[in-house]
């Protein structure tokens, strides 16, 4: 490896944490002005908070395409055509005049920013190997700066300006996005040392768009790592669709006070990461998932419980902190385990994970909207729900994987 690409891989990860950061900005950055935004395309604030559902949908229909393209084609030019695609939409969302307008550009640019993100993963597993879940994790903690202060960054620019204000700002950071991206980033593959990189071509034989997802999808502790991916990103998803009503409507807290319990979740989002980045080389991405589950499922029964007999806001955001930053814990492992299964479909799989997380994360706000009582016990619930459903597939890979050890060690014996 040259000096010369060494110093671009010591950018690398900054600049791959910027470009997964340009999703979670737009979903985040516009949060506060919702109620402005239906007060001037006159529509009800439902129609608003169902942007957010079709911005997921739009994404997880972008990953299908673009996935089998990242193990085809080029992924510097990929990411660049994500990137300008969302640009040039983030541009076109000021200046919508209805509902629908905005709700077919917002879909539009989800669409074709996935182009972009759905590289990162691949990326990462091409320079760390056996350590993805390390390099994830350390991307993921510097991407997670962006949803910690996207909500205030918007208040900001509301109060300073106008909503409108907000989408040119998201326009102005992807557009610098770009420039790096044209200037520094390399294509994955010449990260790749050369015997890797002979190892990769005698595998990876021409393969039809079909074929490429159903290598992924025969893996049968792959499909459970994949459920257990898809159930914590609902969990998510449901925090971030509830939690301004949770925080502004049922406990009534100023718009100020939400920005900053948003923010003390995103810090235990962060921790986890770094937790995971110092423990998971000598530990395992499989034993730092467990960890991370035994904490979800004391942190989601306690949430649920406090809200069931409806105990004042400080035990829900007790209770929250330690979920937030294990369910984290748990996503960032599982996606590791599913990439390192298949090195020369790294698109293809970051495709299936992405598609079913941000498809199943899209039903969490009709989920919620079904059974709305006025109180936090939904959002809550539905976490719990999720928590258990992941407990579930992983006591199944256990299972299995104590069984074939037995069955190994039977036969070594014989």
């Amino acid at each position: 490896m040259t000096t010369e690409l060494k110093v671009s891989l010591k950018l690398l990860l900054p600049l791959l944490a910027a470009i997964l950061a340009v999703s979670p900005l737009a979903v985040d950055m516009y949060l506060p002005a919702m109620p402005t935004l239906a007060e001037h395309l006159n529509t009800p604030m439902s129609m608003v908070q169902n942007s957010l559902s079709v911005y997921l949908l739009g994404y997880a229909l972008g990953l299908i395409l673009f996935g089998p393209m990242a193990d085809k084609y080029s992924r510097r030019k990929l990411v660049i055509l994500g990137i300008g695609g969302f640009v040039i939409c983030s541009l076109l969302l000021p200046i919508v005049n209805n509902i629908e307008q905005f709700l077919t550009v917002r879909f539009m640019q989800a669409f074709i920013s996935s182009a972009a993100t759905v590289v990162v993963p691949g990326a990462v597993r091409e320079y760390y190997g056996k350590d993805t879940a390390k390099g994830l994790s350390y991307v993921s903690m510097i991407m997670m700066l962006a949803p910690m202060v996207a909500p205030s960054i918007g208040s900001v620019l509301l109060l300073s300006h106008s909503w409108q204000l907000i989408f040119y700002v998201l326009a102005a950071y992807s557009f610098i996005v770009l420039l790096l991206v044209m200037k520094y980033l390399p294509d994955a593959a010449n990260i790749v040392s050369a015997e890797e990189d002979n190892k990769s071509t005698k595998v990876n034989l021409p393969l039809s768009f079909i074929q490429r997802y159903k290598i992924v999808l025969s893996n049968v502790e792959a499909r459970l790592d994949i459920i257990t991916s898809m159930m914590i990103s609902l969990a998510f998803f449901a925090y971030i669709t509830a939690i301004p009503y949770v925080y502004l409507k049922v406990f009534a807290v100023s718009e100020y006070t939400f920005s900053l319990l948003f923010a003390l979740n995103i810090v235990a989002l962060m921790m986890a990461h770094f937790t995971n980045t110092r423990f998971v080389v000598r530990k395992g991405s499989r034993m730092m998932l467990r960890c991370g589950l035994t904490v979800a499922i004391i942190a989601a029964t306690a949430l649920a419980l406090v809200n069931i007999l409806q105990l004042p806001l400080t035990y829900t955001v007790v209770a929250i902190f330690p979920l937030m930053g294990s369910i984290s814990m748990i996503a960032v492992n599982s996606d590791a385990l599913i990439l390192t299964k298949f090195p020369s479909h790294s698109g293809t799989v970051t495709a299936v994970i992405g598609t079913l997380r941000w498809g199943i994360g899209a039903l969490a706000g009709p989920i919620l909207a079904y059974f709305y009582d006025g109180s936090a016990k939904p959002f809550t619930l539905l976490m719990f729900f999720a928590v258990m459903v992941v407990l579930c597939c992983q006591l199944i890979v256990w299972f299995s994987n104590e069984k074939n050890k037995n069955i190994l060690k039977g036969k070594v014996q014989q």
